[in-house]
């Protein structure tokens, strides 16, 4: 009866030792793209580590701007291979993270999830990205500040107002750098505008907004304490914000 138990227990744990596992070299990677490139592209690469086949289910991506594609449907034992993600940038700017997951049939970890993370050179600096004035206040403008990004060449700038109750005017400050005025033709009623930013030469976009607002203005902090952010009020009918997010 103990020889049948032990030759039973042996062949558990010879069936747990030949299941299909693989192995990742890494789960996550980072990519540091340059300003022309118009896709970055990661590898993740992994090896079975069984003594089974793995079988791959699916493989997709988070978003539709990135692709997920495996060299096989079947890793043999002791083989190696990798899933290649790439993002596509588009006119997307800052630090970007898209995800991979990958089912297949093994019994202990099915699923892994790959981290592709992306950090992408911003041409313009923009500082606020948000002006407000609050209803009856004096209509005096109120300066945006912009900066080419670091190794960027900006010479001049447009901006375009979706609504014509804002008017912009454009200064430059120095070498790669601008402040924009902006100024509402009146604070009587809630409106609100999206403000275009358009290096020369780019086809890139960067947006701010302008709004009149019936919220109270950021409160002052005390000494050596942060202010509050003052609440934002609903948009005005008919009138466009712009982006909060750019990243997709």
């Amino acid at each position: 009866m103990k020889t049948q138990i032990l030759v039973f227990s042996l062949s558990i744990i010879t069936c747990l030792s030949a299941h299909a596992e693989l192995k990742w070299e890494q789960t996550s990677v980072e990519l540091h793209p340059t300003a022309t490139d118009k896709q970055a592209i990661g590898h993740f690469k992994y090896q079975n580590a069984g003594k089974t086949p793995v079988h791959f289910k699916s493989v997709h991506a988070s978003c539709g701007c990135t692709t997920a594609q495996t060299q096989k449907d079947e890793v043999p034992p002791g083989e190696k291979g990798e899933i290649t993600a790439t993002f596509n940038i588009g006119d997307r700017t800052g630090t970007q993270v898209k995800t991979v997951t990958v089912e297949t049939d093994e019994q202990t970890n099915s699923k892994t999830v790959l981290t592709l993370k992306a950090v992408i050179p911003q041409q313009l600096e923009i500082s606020p990205t948000f002006v407000f004035w609050k209803q009856g206040d004096k209509p005096e403008p109120k300066t945006i500040s912009v900066k080419a990004g670091k190794d960027f060449t900006v010479n001049h700038i447009k901006v375009t107002s979706s609504s014509p109750d804002f008017q912009t005017k454009i200064e430059e400050t120095g070498k790669g750098e601008f402040k924009i005025d902006v100024q509402p033709k009146e604070t009587t009623n809630l409106i609100a505008s999206t403000l275009t930013i358009q290096p020369e030469d780019s086809p890139k976009v960067f947006y701010a907004t302008a709004r009149i607002t019936n919220a109270p203005t950021a409160p002052v902090a005390p000494p050596g304490q942060k202010a509050p952010i003052a609440p934002v009020a609903p948009t005005a009918p008919g009138r466009p914000t712009a982006p909060a997010d750019q990243t997709h």
